[in-house]
């Protein structure tokens, strides 16, 4: 069963959301009438987004690290606006990485620590209270770069796989409740994160556009998507490329540039 065509209404909580995607995100379902729980690091701006759209906006400065200010904020979030229809983990970074370089552990663990992790914590003070509602819609974004492993950015592909694989765990783990779970596989989206990038992205989507497009993914309820459809089908080439084919192609691609987190 799909969601309203409509998104006035909606309870919409999102991590990650001061900027890039998220921000894209929250802005899209704000205007579409919906009230908003934006979670993110950076609190001026989103203390911006709720001037703009005053009285529909829950601001939650906090750190998808700490579970603690994940439920904290869930329950604060919950007690004034109800379950939410639908929770977006976002939230994610990246940055280059060499296994060689001992100084680069740090980076591996926190990019795991919260592109994965910080996926689970942001879902876990919620699912009980959608399970008793036997409605709702948990929203993984991972990423294209978790279909195969990419030199120079070894953390960020092995978390957005590890995310793919745990949204499809807890899809099955859902099964039945009523409570559905989407994961979206973006392609390359123009932000912060992907500018310091220095090799060719194609099929580049403004972060608006891609709002748009994962907004309705998940008004379908689509169990998997990738935006957009050009590296969907990219995506499974690559899957089907023998290794010695792979390797041969990609051994040598440009590396994002190593200790530039975004």
């Amino acid at each position: 069963m799909s969601l309203p065509d409509g998104n006035s209404g909606l309870r919409v909580v999102i991590t990650g959301a001061s900027g890039g995607l998220g921000f894209a995100l929250a802005k899209y379902y704000l205007n579409c009438g919906a009230t908003v729980a934006a979670m993110a690091r950076r609190s001026d701006l989103l203390q911006a987004l709720s001037a703009e759209f005053p009285g529909r906006v829950h601001c939650y400065p906090l750190d998808v690290r700490d579970a603690a200010a994940l439920e904290k904020a869930a329950c604060d979030f919950i007690a004034r606006a109800g379950n939410p229809d639908i929770v977006i983990a976002n939230a994610g970074v990246s940055v280059g990485t060499l296994t060689q370089h001992a100084e680069d552990i740090p980076a591996f663990e926190q990019v795991m620590d919260i592109n994965l992790l910080g996926m689970v914590r942001t879902f876990q003070p919620f699912l009980a209270g959608m399970r008793r509602a036997g409605c709702g819609t948990l929203v993984g974004i991972a990423s294209v770069a978790g279909f195969r492993g990419l030199p120079g950015s070894g953390a960020y592909s092995a978390s957005k796989a590890a995310a793919i694989s745990y949204l499809e765990s807890l899809r099955l783990e859902m099964h039945g409740s009523g409570v559905k779970v989407v994961t979206i596989c973006p392609g390359y989206i123009r932000t912060e994160m992907t500018s310091v990038n220095p090799y060719p992205m194609p099929f580049i989507l403004e972060a608006d556009e891609a709002a748009r497009r994962i907004a309705r993914i998940i008004r379908k309820q689509k169990a998997f998507a990738v935006i957009p459809w050009q590296m969907g089908l990219a995506g499974r080439l690559l899957k089907l490329l023998p290794r010695w084919a792979y390797d041969r192609l990609f051994a040598h691609a440009p590396k994002k540039p190593r200790g530039l987190l975004g």
